[in-house]
């Protein structure tokens, strides 16, 4: 099997996992072999409901009686039930939706409309973040994926990120003052030609090492869009729905984007994602010729599974679950950084949680060596983790188990990370 995959497959992102994964139920992998594994990760972030939610296997069951797929200009009553459920949980002014399949082409769409609604062509973005691979996200991508690809699209510029552990600007150190937003402003400014369009952030950097900007960040930076003319995309491919504690994160920011984007966590591990926006901004793009027609725009399949994943977050109250269980995880993990020097900071809300790895807490220098080797033991022991070792970004692991993990398994997951530690150190 594995020479089919040496002989075949186009590898992607660094090397396979070295396991055939054969089954998926609730925070559990099995391998051919029949091993278990805890996810920590909910897959690709994106099985909040635990793999194979029996309503979710339910509701792609219902789709295949119902409709699969349909001409993109054709509605299904799926779709059309999707927009007014996801509309009811959202602010006056983000009340139109448009049904899409990954986060990076939700953030494609929201870029389009910003700059046909604008007329500019300027693009912000955080320096670690991560929207996707497609040609204008992945130009407003700065995190990794930017070299040997040739020119990215014209007009993309870079904030810093607000990381106080890590300090871009080298000014604080544990506590963000915002300096770094005030100096990338005037950064931008000097590089503008006047033709901003948008500012994209995520409300927690996860692939850029789960950076948590400080409190009234994004006010601040929705301020200077407003004094600029742009429009503040949220991108809230893996803090919607839930995860942080509040269905949405700008829940918690105090502010509401102009245009708001989801995925990966509206899915429920189906690929289902959606940008949207208000309607002035909507009947404007519109009235402008605005077009984002793709193969499986308002594919009925994947809104039944997003109703599915509604519903269950709503009845479940999953969202003041996920605050609970991280909480209790994270206090687990600061135990682990009380015992191990080689933690240097854990940080994140709710279940989607970072711990950074280091060789040294004074100097704070990244041990991106220890941390892979760390990481390959958890598997070994039954426990799939995450870890970011881009270049700048240190190591930090990315924990997000599905928001229906019970304690006993976070117990289980912490236990087999320290033998891990233990193991390796």
């Amino acid at each position: 099997m594995w020479a089919i995959v040496d002989h075949h497959l186009v590898r992607y992102g660094g090397s396979f996992t070295p396991r055939l994964i054969e089954r998926a139920r609730g925070s559990y992998l099995y391998d051919r072999q029949g091993r278990k594994i805890l996810d920590f990760t909910s897959g690709q972030m994106c099985a909040t409901l635990g793999h194979n939610h029996p309503d979710v296997v339910q509701a792609i069951h219902k789709a295949c009686e119902d409709v699969l797929h349909l001409f993109s200009g054709m509605l299904s009553p799926a779709v059309v039930e999707l927009a007014d459920s996801l509309c009811r949980l959202l602010p006056p002014t983000l009340q139109k939706a448009l049904f899409l399949n990954t986060g990076s082409e939700a953030n494609e769409a929201a870029l389009r409309m910003a700059k046909l609604h604008t007329g500019g062509f300027e693009v912000l973005g955080l320096s670690a973040s991560w929207h996707g691979m497609t040609a204008g996200a992945g130009a407003s991508t700065f995190v990794s994926a930017r070299k040997g690809y040739g020119p990215t699209i014209p007009g993309n510029l870079a904030l810093p990120t607000p990381n106080c552990y890590r300090c871009p600007i080298r000014h604080c150190q544990d506590q963000c003052d915002m300096t770094c937003l005030e100096v990338g402003f005037d950064l931008v400014d000097s590089q503008s030609v006047g033709a901003y369009a948008a500012a994209i952030a995520e409300p927690v950097l996860s692939a850029g090492g789960v950076v948590v900007p400080p409190e009234g960040y994004f006010q601040r930076l929705q301020g200077y869009c407003q004094e600029r003319g742009m429009l503040l995309i949220l991108d809230e491919a893996q803090t919607a729905f839930g995860r942080l504690g509040s269905f949405f994160a700008f829940e918690q920011l105090g502010m509401v984007p102009d245009i708001l984007t989801l995925s990966k966590t509206l899915g429920g591990g189906l690929p289902l994602a959606a940008t949207v926006t208000s309607e002035a901004i909507e009947a404007d793009c519109y009235e402008k010729g605005f077009i984002f027609y793709t193969s499986h725009v308002s594919d009925p399949m994947p809104a039944e599974v997003g109703l599915a994943v509604l519903r269950v977050l709503t009845n479940q109250n999953l969202a003041e679950r996920a605050a609970t269980m991280g909480a209790y995880l994270k206090d687990g993990l600061l135990k682990l950084k009380d015992r191990y020097e080689a933690i240097g900071d854990v940080r994140g809300r709710g279940l989607l949680l970072g711990v950074e790895l280091v060789k040294d807490r004074t100097t704070r220098e990244p041990d991106p060596e220890t941390g892979a080797a760390i990481t390959r033991r958890c598997l070994e022991l039954g426990l799939s983790m995450n870890i970011t070792a881009l270049p700048g970004m240190g190591s930090v692991w990315r924990i997000a188990p599905p928001l229906t993990v019970t304690q006993a398994e976070l117990d289980e997951g912490l236990a087999i990370l320290e033998q891990a530690i233990r193991d390796c150190l």
